[in-house]
């Protein structure tokens, strides 16, 4: 099937989302999914007045792009912006033409579910500044979080933050290491009104959850600590954990596949009893039932006990293999 075909029938298959995403306020999900759809590395997504086509292992042609372009544009004229990822470390190598370029790097405000977020399709970072394929995650928080205290952690840009917020939130407490990011989640609260229940941390995750689990802090061996803002320890009602497949740091190291307790233990202590903690791992190999069981083994090793789960499922616009998709998201109720 060619590129054409390919791209006219995801979007003949989202026709029902598309719909239910204008009437909900939604300007911002993906329209094609290469990895699944026929085209591996090729990604195109809407971010509110804007195509956005992404390649990550093969560069597109310039009659490949003219192609995409076309079938984009009769589905919705906005500007199409392209950026090749596929070449070294993921980075945009590619030139646009100066009023695309100029679009490109402006800030703009997209819409998901009436939520407002700042977007830029090109910065000093590599993403368009919000996850779509989060935004399950972001419905769950936003409609648990009434009257509720949250704890985003590895916020990046606090969607998750700003959806509480949103939600009813008495308290939000957004941590991230990337003073960038969180200025751009400050701008997220500010566009819908929720910046005085939105707190921003600028820290390791290390640090902060183990101050705020009332655990020790500590370092890589051999390693000296770096200062970080002093914490009281404190439970929340609601806490998201999201971390990166792999990091480190002085002290400690992200480890999705091998060591997820090691974030996961102190989350949860800082989640109250009764409270919920969501816990997202995008890592495919990472067997979805291991991976839970595993969750639960390290909470009744504390005396705890899982009262209830709930697993997130993307929406259809990130269709996955046999309904497996590499993004695994369950929400656990502590007591």
């Amino acid at each position: 099937m060619s590129l054409q075909s390919s791209l006219t029938q995801a979007i003949s298959q989202r026709a029902e989302f598309l719909t239910h995403a204008e009437l909900n306020s939604t300007d911002c999900f993906r329209i094609f999914h290469g990895t699944v759809e026929g085209e591996n590395g090729l990604n195109i997504d809407r971010y509110g007045n804007a195509w956005l086509i992404q390649t990550f292992h093969q560069t597109l042609t310039e009659d490949q792009l003219e192609e995409v372009s076309s079938v984009l544009t009769k589905l919705n004229d906005l500007p199409v912006i392209y950026n090749d990822r596929a070449k070294r470390n993921s980075r945009i190598e590619n030139n646009l033409h100066s009023e695309h370029h100029e679009f490109a790097c402006s800030e703009q405000v997209i819409q998901e579910n009436g939520i407002k977020f700042t977007s830029k399709l090109r910065h000093e970072g590599q993403d368009p500044l919000l996850f779509l394929d989060m935004r399950i995650g972001r419905e769950f928080v936003r409609a648990h979080s009434q009257d509720k205290t949250v704890l985003n952690l590895f916020s990046y840009t606090c969607g998750i933050g700003t959806a509480a917020a949103m939600g009813g939130a008495s308290r939000v407490v957004n941590v991230d290491f990337s003073s960038f990011a969180l200025a751009a989640g400050k701008k997220n609260a500010e566009l819908n009104g929720v910046s005085e229940v939105c707190e921003f941390i600028q820290s390791d995750a290390f640090p902060a959850l183990r101050q705020l689990a009332g655990l020790k802090v500590g370092g890589r061996r051999g390693q000296k600590l770096p200062k970080y803002p002093k914490l009281p320890a404190t439970q929340f009602d609601l806490v998201f954990l999201d971390p990166p497949r792999f990091a480190k740091s002085p002290f400690g190291t992200v480890d999705l596949i091998n060591d997820y307790q090691g974030l996961f233990k102190p989350a949860m202590l800082a989640t109250k009893d009764g409270g919920t903690i969501v816990c997202c791992n995008n890592v495919a190999k990472v067997e979805r039932e291991a991976w839970l069981n595993s969750l639960i083994r390290c909470v009744e090793k504390q005396g705890r006990k899982v009262s209830s789960l709930e697993w997130l499922h993307c929406h259809e616009d990130f269709p996955s293999f046999d309904d497996n998709h590499p993004l695994k998201m369950v929400a656990l109720t502590l007591d």
